[in-house]
C-alpha cells in the first residue's frame, strides 16, 4: 500500500499539496475555504484556486464542507474520475475524520445508523421515514474538559453527515453554529472538524491512503478548552 504525507508546498490560501501524480491531486483545505464555487462564483473556492494553479481542468469527486478542514482529492482526468467515483460509489473509500463534540460521550466505540434527508436552505436532519441510509463509526480519542475528541468514520456519504448524526444523539460538533445552540457555538472560532484521512484506489491498481496533519486552528481550540 502506498501512503502519501504532507509536502512542503503551499499553494496559497494556506492550501498546501499531500500527493500530486497524473491521476490526481490531493490538497489540505484550510476551514474557511469552501471546495468548489459558490453564488456569487466571485467568491475564492478551492477549486478555481487549484485549476488556476495547475492550468487545466480537475474533476470533483467529493467536497468537505466550508467549515472544516483537511485533506480532498480531485482528479486530474476523466478515467481517474470514475474510477475513483465508483469507489465512492460502492462505498470503497474509507475516510476518518476528527472531531470535538460537545458533551461526554461514555461509549468509547458506537455507531450512529441514523438516516438523513434534506430539510431546507442546505439544513439536514434525521428522518426515520423519508431519509436516505446514513451510518457513522465512530471512536473516542480522550475527553477534553466537558467535551469528547473523536475520531468518525463515516460509512455512506451524506452531506453534513458527522455533524448531523452527532447533533442528533446530543453531541453537536464544537463551533457548527447550523446544528447546536448558536449563542454556544459562536464562542468557538471554527467548526472542530478535520477530514484527517482517505484511503482509495489509484487506477494503476495502487492502494492509495492520505493524510492531513491537524492544523493548528484546531489544536489551539482543543488547548482552549482543556485549559477551561
Amino acid at each position: 500500500m502506498a501512503e502519501a504525507t504532507e509536502r512542503d508546498d503551499t499553494i496559497m490560501g494556506g492550501v498546501r499539496t499531500l500527493f500530486e501524480n497524473a491521476d490526481v491531486l490531493a490538497v489540505s483545505k484550510p476551514e474557511g475555504l469552501a471546495s468548489i464555487p459558490e453564488r456569487p462564483r466571485e467568491r475564492a473556492s478551492l477549486l478555481v484556486t487549484l485549476e488556476d494553479r495547475i492550468g487545466g481542468k480537475l474533476y470533483v469527486v467529493h467536497r468537505l464542507d466550508k467549515g472544516a478542514s483537511g485533506v480532498i482529492v480531485f482528479a486530474k482526468n476523466p478515467v481517474s474520475h470514475r474510477c475513483i467515483n465508483d469507489q465512492f460509489a460502492r462505498r470503497e473509500v474509507s475516510k476518518t475524520y476528527l472531531a470535538l463534540a460537545h458533551g461526554i460521550l461514555e461509549e468509547w466505540r458506537g455507531t450512529i445508523d441514523k438516516p438523513i434527508r434534506v430539510y431546507g436552505s442546505g439544513r439536514m436532519g434525521v428522518d426515520g421515514k423519508r431519509g436516505k441510509k446514513s451510518e457513522t463509526a465512530y471512536e473516542v480519542v480522550r475527553h477534553v474538559a466537558g467535551c469528547t475528541l473523536v475520531k468518525a468514520y463515516p460509512v455512506t456519504g451524506r452531506r453534513h453527515q458527522v455533524r448531523v448524526h452527532f447533533y442528533s444523539i446530543g453531541h453537536p460538533i464544537v463551533g457548527d453554529r447550523r446544528y447546536g445552540d448558536v449563542q454556544i457555538q459562536k464562542r468557538f472560532p471554527r467548526l472542530m472538524l478535520h477530514a484527517q484521512a482517505i484511503a482509495f484506489r489509484l487506477p494503476t491498481g495502487e492502494s492509495m491512503t492520505i493524510e492531513a496533519p491537524v492544523p493548528g486552528s484546531f489544536q489551539e481550540v482543543v488547548d482552549a478548552v482543556a485549559r477551561g
